[in-house]
């Protein structure tokens, strides 16, 4: 990406916008979103991991949470993709956001890998304790969202110096 693509768009209406008057509510929305998809995210993988709702089965717990978890990060996406624009040659060069960008993509290969190869055969654990397959993807998935969230909250502390 070139530093005169990220300076267009760092200067165009909405990012400026955004930069000088609707910054606090953008974020704040950022982060509540983000509290709700980690929220969920860590109730799916408590029970892959075995330490809570154990008495129900993975689909109850999936099927009923997961459409939030799907809604709030539209919503995290929407809004973090508008206070990159606010700074983006700010983000561009901080390490704690390409840590954040990279850890997002590894939960999503995770994710990828558990539904794609785990989770066909949810029929025989459903109920039960999951294989160590899942229980393995559970674990990856609330470290890597973990990261997600402590290098988010870093990106602020270094932007811009």
């Amino acid at each position: 990406m070139s530093i005169g693509f990220l300076e267009w768009l760092q200067g165009t209406p909405l990012a400026v916008s955004i930069a000088e008057e609707w910054f606090p509510l953008v974020e704040s929305a950022h982060v509540i979103t983000m509290a709700l998809v980690a929220g969920t995210i860590f109730i799916v993988d408590t029970r892959l991991v075995g330490l809570t709702s154990t008495r129900l089965p993975f689909t109850y717990v999936s099927d009923r949470l997961l459409p939030w978890t799907w809604g709030a990060f539209g919503c995290s996406v929407l809004t973090g993709t508008l206070m990159f624009m606010a700074n983006a040659t700010g983000y561009y060069d901080n390490t704690p956001f390409r840590v954040k960008l990279v850890l997002l993509l590894l939960a999503g290969l995770n994710m990828l890998y558990f539904q794609s190869v785990v989770f066909r055969s949810v029929s025989a654990w459903d109920a039960g304790r999951p294989p160590a397959a899942a229980r393995a993807a559970g674990t990856i998935s609330i470290c890597l969202w973990c990261g997600v969230i402590g290098f988010g909250r870093w990106i602020g502390f270094v932007i811009g110096k």
